[in-house]
């Protein structure tokens, strides 16, 4: 039932205002996950005159290569009062917000459906671009005002939390960054009296290798003497799909830093796995560099390897401090690779066991809360897909109740 279904070009107008006068300076992009971010466009010599501006409450989007990427790139500007973007991308309003919220309105772009339906009618050639009358007779449900606002209040208070909790788990994480880099770094671990080992005269060693003093006892080892590296490896014969049959397969990282992993696709025949706590580290390809804590036990193919360790805490944060001096021994321009070799014989300073286990302990409640706030977060953002899916049935509730 569709009768409160309507057109959105009944509802919004181009906006066309240009930056003559220069006094609008911050400059946008337009990311393709539908997110205003600052430019990173060469725009020495640029006759920014030409630019659109873009306020509070207007929406810019990209309607060029909707089918080759998937999605059309749309963002609602709300963080700042004005900005200007790109003369390349359409910037429109809503003609009246008491009948239709802007809020609501990014809520349906935000839609995997709004996409899926954007790609089908994009037309022009390989990259296909989307034209811009036939978006404008898109469709979309339109409630009252009041329950409107009802339904971004819902879903601004689940995307909220959300924020929150990512932003925890940055101060989590650059705490205990901090906090290694004070042990093993600086050497300033606390002695039996609890006091800074290097500051309250720590004895100190000259280490040939490292050409500095370290702490006495501690020593250089290879990375795969504290840990257990296993590389990953494709499935046998062609299994790869995405039914939800088999063993979920990881071959590389999605997101940058995350706790948990991202399923990708599932086999029927793997190979080889990670378990739940190992650092998966991407070591192929575009991402090379980027990690994950896996949060199960999943198949790990060729572009990505498992490392566990007893000391797991410290040898995560090792990695982490110590990752663009690793990524300097990537090879290939073309297709750069982080091989076995490479991974297993780096070098490393490893303090007592005494020194690793009191890391272990003392590290443990920040990654502790770090993992719970990341499994809220997936809880989360299920919830705010169902709010988002529950758009489209919304109305047919209303029109049910009248009679």
């Amino acid at each position: 039932m569709r009768l409160s279904y309507k057109r959105i070009g009944n509802y919004i107008q181009l906006v066309d205002e240009r930056n003559v006068d220069l006094k609008v300076t911050t400059l946008l992009g337009l990311s393709i996950s539908k997110q205003f971010i600052p430019s990173v466009a060469n725009i020495v010599g640029t006759n920014m005159r030409n630019y659109k501006i873009i306020r509070k409450n207007q929406f810019a989007c990209s309607i060029m290569q909707v089918r080759r990427d998937g999605k059309m790139p749309v963002a609602l500007l709300e963080e700042i009062d004005e900005a200007m973007i790109s003369q390349a991308y359409p910037v429109f309003e809503i003609i009246n917000t008491n009948e239709l919220l802007p809020q609501y309105l990014m809520m349906w772009f935000t839609r995997e459906e709004f996409d899926r339906q954007a790609t089908f009618h994009a037309v022009g050639g390989v990259r296909g671009s989307l034209e811009w009358d036939d978006f404008l007779d898109f469709e979309l449900p339109i409630p009252s005002i009041e329950k409107q606002h009802e339904i971004v209040n819902e879903y601004n208070t689940v995307t909220n939390r959300i924020k929150l909790n990512e932003q925890l788990n940055q101060k989590l994480e650059e705490t205990a960054q901090a906090l290694y880099k004070h042990w093993f770094v600086d050497f300033e671990f606390p002695d039996e009296d609890g006091k800074p080992f290097k500051s309250s005269g720590g004895e100190m060693v000259y280490n040939e290798e490292l050409d500095k003093e370290i702490p006495e006892g501690w020593e250089m080892k290879s990375l795969s003497e504290i840990s257990k590296i296993t590389m990953g490896q494709s499935p046998s014969g062609d299994s790869y799909n995405d039914s939800g049959i088999g063993t979920p397969l990881i071959n590389g990282p999605v997101e940058f830093g995350d706790y948990f992993t991202v399923k990708t696709k599932w086999t029927t025949s793997p190979k080889k796995y990670c378990k739940n706590g190992d650092l998966i580290l991407c070591v192929r390809g575009s991402t090379v560099g980027r990690y994950v804590i896996s949060d199960g036990k999943y198949s790990i193919g060729r572009g990505v390897c498992a490392i566990n360790s007893l000391y797991q805490n410290f040898t995560e944060f090792l990695i982490k401090v110590n990752l663009s001096e690793i990524l300097k021994y990537v090879t290939g321009s073309t297709f750069p690779n982080l091989d076995r070799k490479t991974i297993e014989n780096y070098r490393i300073l490893v303090g007592s066991d005494d020194i690793l286990n009191y890391f272990e302990n003392t590290i443990k409640p920040l990654t502790d809360l770090a993992k719970e706030q990341a499994t809220m977060n997936i809880y989360l953002t299920e919830l705010k897909e169902v709010l988002l899916s529950m758009m489209s049935k919304v109305e047919e509730q209303v029109e049910f109740s009248k009679y």
